[in-house]
């Protein structure tokens, strides 16, 4: 089918085109273009919603006597796709943008109200500046302070960024088990240290004292209570059993104590079974004839 598909006309070598009919249309004579909707819109008439990129058969007509610095308005007419009743829209080169006319109304669209509020905020500075030189140079103070404001923080985020960049994974696992291992050893010389304060201290020597040379068992209490004490009263102790000690001997030699029944009995049966022991024997005792 593709050579039946013309794309050029056959023009004929006698060909004249000086003498073809001029044919004079009208200056605001509508076209018929197929086109997509540029904004979302709701119908003034059945209340239907038509969303942005809807394709349309719509009418294109010029402004007349409306153009932008020269350029030419459009106008486009088309129809609702529920109740058929027509709507009518225009460009609007200023604000690059389109604008309707009738039949419908525009849906919120909150960029441009962000947008209007800027272009508002501008034109009003504007005005101010228009008579006011001290203004103009305040708003030129400050704009040149928000600049500095954000090339400054552009530079840290790109200081900050350059830090990032050096600092790598493996890196920074290094440094984590490098941290682990440090702190472990520490740990481990501490314990060493305190194993070392606790069993290798100095050993302390405690003087014993043989029990028949005190007499007095009060004394003799007295000085065992002291044995269990620190190598820093060492002295203080060894001075105070030399003090016990001279003195229990000065009591044993001029006090004796007083011998009671069974201490008597005691030394009764050691004495006679000393005599028998070192006594004559049975030939002396029992001479033969």
């Amino acid at each position: 089918m593709g050579e039946r598909k013309v794309l050029n006309k056959y023009y004929p070598p006698n060909f004249d085109p000086s003498k073809l009919l001029r044919v004079r249309r009208p200056k605001n004579k509508q076209l018929k273009v197929r086109m997509m909707l540029p904004m979302s819109i709701r119908c003034n008439t059945c209340g239907n919603y038509i969303y942005k990129g809807t394709k349309l058969n719509s009418r294109k007509e010029d402004v007349i006597g409306e153009t932008y610095l020269g350029i030419q308005i459009f106008r486009f007419y088309f129809k609702c796709t529920k109740c058929s009743a027509e709507m009518a829209i225009k460009t609007d080169p200023q604000n690059s943008d389109y604008a309707v006319e009738s039949g419908a109304t525009r849906n919120f669209e909150p960029w441009r109200a962000e947008d209007e509020e800027v272009e508002k905020e501008r034109r009003k500075r504007e005005s101010e500046e228009m008579g006011d030189a001290m203004k103009s140079l305040e708003n030129r103070t400050l704009d040149s302070k928000r600049e500095m404001d954000i090339l400054a923080a552009l530079d840290e985020m790109k200081s900050m960024k350059s830090r990032h960049a050096r600092v790598s994974v493996d890196s920074m696992l290094e440094a984590l088990q490098r941290t682990a291992a440090e702190k472990e050893k520490k740990i481990e010389e501490e314990d060493e240290a305190l194993i070392k304060s606790i069993f290798q201290k100095p050993k302390e020597f405690v003087r014993r004292i043989s029990d028949n040379v005190f007499n007095d068992d009060e004394d003799l209490t007295r000085l065992l209570s002291g044995n269990g004490e620190t190598s820093n009263d060492g002295l203080k102790r060894r001075k105070v059993s030399e003090d016990a000690l001279t003195k229990a001997r000065v009591m044993a030699h001029f006090c004796p104590r007083p011998r009671n029944q069974k201490t008597k009995q005691k030394e009764t049966h050691n004495t006679t079974k000393a005599q028998f022991t070192n006594g004559p024997s049975l030939a002396q005792i029992n001479p033969k004839p």
